[in-house]
């Protein structure tokens, strides 16, 4: 698997420790459109793209 930034991303990790902040949210909606977050999606195998939809409650 290739790696992405958005492992490592700060903005990801604010969203993690608290949804609802200002930056929680900015970040959750910011990945429905990035490319970085699509191609790291389109990388991971299916069990894993599985649970990360869970947990961010993505289609």
């Amino acid at each position: 698997m290739k790696k992405h930034n958005c492992e490592e991303c700060k903005l990801r990790a604010k969203h993690d420790k608290s949804p609802k902040s200002f930056l929680g949210r900015f970040w959750r909606w910011h990945i429905n459109f990035c490319p970085g977050w699509k191609g790291y999606m389109k990388d991971m195998d299916d069990t894993t793209k599985s649970e990360i939809k869970l947990q961010y409650n993505l289609k």
